[in-house]
């Protein structure tokens, strides 16, 4: 008996990318320029994340002149500027404009599993569809971390991770600590210390970077001199370097160093790494000044590579003096009475925990982070674009997003013509 022909099909894509933001969008213009069939799946809307899970204040670190995806650039007229949170979301829905990616926003991907008959089903809250390849375009942060001793904080002190983090108005009346000093926990410091809050701040070991050394910005002078073009297997330390944390610094108000021991000389209160919450009381470590000591460390290290490539290439370039640390901790203070220290809000920037459980896919190792060289899996026709250190610094900036997408891009259209012509 001849069975029946199916009368409601699985939609079929020859790739299916997941994720609408600037990744999603940069592999979309180059499958729409070379004519694959493809959809992209967001579950918000283009470019949200812009919009949604940063500060009202919040501005680029990289100049508005690195901000390059495939097809556009900023053309603007602040090159040497830092675009606020809103125009760079207007920017990445502008880009979308330019070419009318076939998005599907709205639309959550549930489940990604390697079907039986080759390539892969993709389960969605619209409904199921089976693509030959796929393409995850979704970040590498997408659970906010958030440590199991914060549990014993006071219910009268108001939590929330630096994703949810907006403005120091909405929160309640009283001291901040602000909790890590990676690139949103120094620039919350900064903006909670700008607005006039008393900030208590748990320093971390994350890096700092001068905003600029004699007569440029660090960033033009880290571009020249190649370091966003490294691949990772050439870096100190190899791929362990995905898991460093990026050098603090500000676009704010057209740039600036962030410069905790000034902040510390105008009233900020300065700690160790965090950790623990018992009785009423936060505890630090005893290790504020070798964190101080380390970031800057990590400044000047620059600035000596900066005046090597200065003086091996002849450039002429002013001379300025070194940086000289304005505060060193007199003591370091290891617990805290956080009645007694009015402290009615913990914001916690500590970074994010991967969360790939609906890619039912092999392809990742015991951390639950992808294994891959430069996006490419051990998993035939799966993808991945839009990570930190994909395959260089730059791949999770605007810097080198263009770069990495134009390389699978070129790989996934070898594929997808061998498959059309089987």
């Amino acid at each position: 008996m001849t069975p029946l022909p199916d009368s409601n099909p699985v939609e079929h894509h020859d790739i299916v990318v997941i994720g609408g933001g600037q990744a999603g969008l940069s592999m979309s213009w180059h499958l729409t320029a070379r004519g694959i069939d493809h959809v992209v799946l967001e579950r918000d809307t283009i470019a949200h994340e812009w919009r949604d899970t940063r500060w009202d204040n919040f501005t680029l670190v990289t100049p508005n002149w690195q901000c390059v995806l495939p097809g556009y650039r900023y053309n603007g007229p602040d090159p040497d500027g830092f675009m606020k949170r809103d125009e760079v979301y207007a920017w990445l829905r502008d880009y979308a404009d330019t070419f009318d990616p076939p998005v599907r926003e709205g639309v959550t991907v549930t489940a990604v599993t390697v079907a039986k008959d080759g390539g892969f089903d993709v389960e969605t809250t619209s409904g199921p569809l089976h693509s030959d390849q796929i393409v995850v375009a979704v970040g590498g942060y997408h659970a906010p971390a958030i440590p199991r001793f914060a549990e014993r904080l006071p219910d009268s002190i108001r939590q929330l991770h630096s994703a949810e983090y907006r403005s120091a108005a909405d929160l309640p009346d009283g001291a901040v600590l602000v909790v890590g000093t990676g690139q949103s926990g120094a620039q919350i410091a900064e903006d909670l210390h700008l607005e006039g809050r008393k900030v208590h701040l748990a320093v971390g070991s994350a890096p700092r970077v001068a905003r600029s050394y004699r007569g440029r910005d660090c960033v033009a002078w880290l571009q020249d001199m190649g370091h966003y073009d490294i691949p990772i297997e050439d870096q100190p330390g190899g791929l362990g370097k995905r898991e460093n944390t990026n050098h603090y610094v500000t676009g704010r108000d057209g740039g600036r160093d962030i410069d905790l021991r000034q902040f510390a000389v105008e009233g900020m209160a300065l700690y160790g790494r965090l950790v623990d919450v018992a009785d009423g009381a936060a505890r630090f470590e005893s290790s504020l000044e070798k964190e101080l000591d380390a970031a800057d460390a990590v400044a000047e290290s620059i600035k000596d590579s900066i005046d090597a490539y200065i003086a091996r290439t002849g450039i002429d370039a002013p001379v300025e003096p070194r940086y000289q640390p304005v505060w060193r901790p007199d003591r370091e203070i290891t617990e805290i009475d956080l009645a007694t220290t009015d402290i009615t809000a913990v914001v916690w920037s500590v970074g994010f925990r991967t969360d790939y459980r609906w890619l039912r896919v092999g392809v990742f190792d015991g951390e639950g982070h992808p294994c891959h060289n430069r996006g490419v899996t051990t998993t035939p026709g799966l993808y991945f674009l839009g990570l930190p250190w994909l395959h260089t610094w730059g791949s999770g900036r605007f810097a080198a997003i263009a770069r990495d997408a134009e390389h699978l891009a070129d790989q996934i259209t070898v594929t997808a013509r061998a498959t059309a012509a089987a």
